[in-house]
C-alpha cells in the first residue's frame, strides 16, 4: 500500500509542478488554442462583430473581451481557418496596429480599412485614433 500511495503522490506532485510552471501553462494554452471550440469561437465572433466600421482592435484585445485572455492565437486561427461570412475580419490587427497578414491578403486588409476611413502611419494603423474600446464579455 505504501508503494501505491507513493506513486499517486508522485504523480500529483508532477501535476502540481506542471501547473505552476509558466512554460507549461503557455504550452497548454497554445495547444488548446489549436483545438476546435465552438463556444470560444462564437464568443470571438461576437466580439469581432462589435468592432464598428472605421475602427480596429487587436487579436489580444478580442481574446480578452471574449473572456479568453492569452488566446490571441486562437483569434488568429479563427480568422485564418473559419468561413468569414459577414465577419469584419479586416478590423482585427496585430498589437500596435500592425497588419499581420502577408502578400495580397495584407494589401486587401489595408485597402478595406482605408475604404472604411482608417488611416495608417507607415505600416501601422494609428491606434490612438482608430482603436475601438471593447467591452468585457461580462458586460
Amino acid at each position: 500500500m505504501g508503494e501505491e500511495g507513493d506513486v499517486i503522490d508522485s504523480k500529483f506532485s508532477d501535476t502540481v509542478f506542471a501547473m505552476r510552471s509558466p512554460q507549461n501553462l503557455k504550452r497548454r494554452i497554445l495547444k488548446d488554442a489549436l483545438r476546435e471550440n465552438e463556444t470560444r469561437d462564437a464568443a470571438f465572433r461576437r466580439v469581432i462583430r462589435s468592432v464598428p466600421k472605421g475602427k480596429v482592435s487587436t487579436y489580444g484585445r478580442v481574446a480578452v473581451a471574449a473572456g479568453y485572455p492569452l488566446y490571441h492565437r486562437a483569434v488568429a486561427r479563427l480568422l485564418r481557418k473559419a468561413p468569414l461570412h459577414g465577419l469584419p475580419w479586416q478590423r482585427i490587427v496585430g498589437a500596435g496596429g500592425e497588419i499581420k497578414l502577408r502578400g495580397e491578403a495584407a494589401a486587401e486588409q489595408r485597402l478595406l480599412l482605408s475604404i472604411e476611413g482608417v488611416k495608417f502611419r507607415g505600416k501601422r494603423v494609428n491606434m490612438e485614433i482608430y482603436e475601438h474600446t471593447l467591452r468585457s464579455w461580462e458586460t
